[in-house]
């Protein structure tokens, strides 16, 4: 089994990388989510000449260092510019998202209209090892564009804002939200989009099926930025256990609305 699955994900790769227009989006969203921090912490301060910070007595200021001892070392704009960074991080989770919806939209409505995908779904190669082979295809591009998208916001910040905040998004939280909510978010997305595939000829639908999984997302940074729910370690590892759960029970939908026959037989 596991050698028809890797054989399988290397043939998705090599389709993937004939079909390179699919990561624009995903680019662009990232380009997006790594600049607006930078606006909003650097270049409004230096437009307007106005620090983040008014004062070290500033009430929010003490609130971060309150639950956040270690930010003191970073004086009161440095800490103020680690918060907003921080915050930013879940558009940044949204990259991967996007290249998962993009390359799963394609794992399957793009071979049927390429018509190959209907010799495969004939060979003896079972449900779970073609979708495990689709699912895995379209994760990896997106755990290495997120890896890719982190290590740039990470030099950007090392470049442009104050000693030791870059080193400040390599602790716990912010690695937590990036390499687990985040892979895990995206994941859930693509077997949503896998699941649309299955009946659908269009991949845009699929792709709206997986942007569901934005909805919550984007509902979360705005009940971060008012501080309803702040992204503790403990709060982003509850998160990342109920996507797990998520994930499992999407497997398998996956395998059950995944008609062989149906698609073969009734897919124009």
């Amino acid at each position: 089994m596991r050698a028809r699955i890797l054989a399988l994900f290397g043939k998705e790769l090599l389709e993937l990388r004939r079909h390179p227009g699919i990561f624009l989006p995903a680019i662009l969203t990232g380009a997006t989510a790594i600049a607006l921090p930078f606006i909003v912490a650097v270049g409004v301060p230096l437009m307007t000449g106005e620090p983040l910070a008014s004062s070290p007595q500033d009430a929010f200021v003490q609130e971060l260092w309150a639950a956040n001892p270690e930010l003191r070392t970073l004086g009161p704009e440095g800490t103020l510019q680690s918060w907003m960074f921080r915050q930013f991080l879940l558009l940044l989770v949204l990259s991967p998202i996007a290249a998962a919806m993009s390359v799963a939209a394609w794992a399957i409505v793009g071979e049927k209209q390429a018509r190959s995908l209907e010799p495969l779904l004939a060979s003896p190669v079972t449900t779970f090892e073609l979708l495990a082979a689709k699912t895995l295809s379209a994760l990896l591009p997106a755990v290495i564009l997120s890896v890719a998208m982190f290590c740039v916001y990470v030099a950007g910040v090392a470049t442009l804002a104050g000693a030791g905040v870059a080193l400040s998004l390599l602790t716990a939280q912010p690695l937590t939200v990036m390499f687990l909510l985040g892979p895990l978010a995206a994941l859930a997305a693509l077997q949503l989009a896998v699941c649309m595939s299955s009946r659908a000829n269009d991949p845009r639908s699929a792709q709206q099926m997986g942007a569901l999984v934005i909805l919550p997302l984007a509902g979360l940074m705005v009940l971060q930025l008012m501080g309803a729910v702040p992204l503790s370690v403990s709060n982003v590892l509850m998160i990342v256990a109920g996507l797990v759960a998520v994930n499992v029970a999407l497997a398998a939908a996956a395998v059950a609305v995944f008609d062989r026959e149906s698609i073969l037989t009734r897919w124009k």
